[in-house]
């Protein structure tokens, strides 16, 4: 029975020289794909159409995922894909993407996560420069932290949405996790903590539980914690765990927020809206004129309509004492044919209305 169980292990070089077999036959395959990529650049170059299509993108993913009869995972088949979708947009030319610096932020890990590593990242060191880099300084795109389900909507970004003229292509949905990270062995060598005051507010309750005595000092950014801690020993950061290796910290704790169900929607904002030919949701800013039932007027035109409201939050309309910009999500492409008169009657019951975007809504979250 021993020999018969030994006879059946496979012969581990021939095991290797299969794999590099499939290797090459992958390396060939590949090539050959980013060869129909670049006439898929030249196409768009010359019908003047964006590089960044993240519909086309999702339902690539999709068909791969489901084509595949396993063992490979599913997210790991798609990691590997938002690596080759990446490198296809590089490879047809080149976008710059700014994000909030400096790198090792979570708007950093999340346009890697949602863009892939061989995309052109450029930090900014606020909102503003984000915007302004792709309204009026010739950034492709931007990803920018619009809410998070702890901390609510980030007022600034809507600010700005109504000072720049920038569109939505995409969203994407990041979770959201705490590490505590330092040059120190364990939690007792620990002295004092850095972070943005975010994180440091999500994990306050396992602070006073494991860190009681510990000062905590708030920084403009968990990368530039990191960096400040990366040069003293007794010190730590709370932010995103790949911060670690970055900076050649010992991971002390992981998941240490006292709400796991954390969640940040990112939006992906470009200069132009999207053409792609389907699109799931919109995003409406509108104002109102100063009447009885002005904004009932507008939810009704919506519901008559079955349009489904995701989200509708209303914003000081700085510079206008007591009034108010509304920001919408619709379940909806407020901008396909079909929506033209809904559309316009919205128009005429707003003192202002800005379609803010039309895309996809991003799928599998996990």
């Amino acid at each position: 029975m021993a020999d018969k169980d030994h006879n059946d292990i496979p012969d581990l070089g021939e095991l290797r020289e299969s794999i590099d077999s499939v290797d090459r036959r992958i390396v060939d395959l590949l090539n050959q794909r980013a060869n129909l990529s670049l006439g898929v650049g030249r196409y768009k170059a010359s019908k003047g159409e964006a590089i960044y299509k993240p519909f086309r993108e999702q339902e690539v993913m999709n068909k791969i995922a489901g084509s595949s009869p396993g063992p490979l995972p599913d997210k790991h088949l798609r990691t590997i894909y938002r690596e080759i979708m990446s490198s296809s947009r590089h490879l047809q030319r080149p976008e710059r993407v700014v994000y909030l610096g400096p790198e090792g932020t979570f708007s950093y890990f999340a346009a890697i996560e949602h863009m892939g590593s061989a995309a052109s990242l450029t930090p900014k060191g606020n909102f503003e420069e984000i915007f302004r880099a792709v309204a009026e300084e010739g950034a492709e795109l931007g990803v920018i932290p619009m809410e998070n389900t702890i901390e609510g909507t980030v007022g600034q970004v809507v600010d700005l949405f109504m000072k720049y003229k920038v569109y939505i292509q995409a969203e994407v949905f990041s979770r959201i996790s705490h590490s505590i990270m330092s040059k120190a062995e364990s939690l007792k060598d620990v002295e004092v903590i850095y972070s943005h005051p975010q994180p440091l507010g999500q994990c306050r309750d396992w602070l006073r539980t494991h860190l009681p005595d510990v000062p905590t000092i708030p920084m403009e950014s968990t990368a530039e914690a990191a960096e400040v801690v990366a040069g003293k020993k007794a010190a730590a950061v709370i932010g995103h765990i790949k911060l670690a290796d970055m900076h050649a910290m010992n991971v002390l704790s992981q998941s240490i927020e006292d709400l796991p169900d954390n969640w940040t929607r990112f939006l992906i904002i470009g200069a132009a809206p999207s053409q792609e030919d389907r699109r799931d949701k919109t995003t409406i800013l509108f104002t109102l004129p100063d009447k009885p039932g002005a904004l009932a007027r507008v939810l009704t035109t919506l519901g008559h309509q079955g349009i489904n409201m995701t989200k509708l939050e209303s914003r000081p309309f700085r510079g206008e004492k007591w009034k108010y910009v509304f920001f919408t999500d619709l379940e909806c492409d407020l901008g396909g044919d079909r929506y033209q008169d809904v559309l316009e009657d919205i128009r005429q019951q707003c003192h202002t209305l800005r379609v803010l975007g039309t895309y996809p809504t991003q799928e599998n979250r996990s």
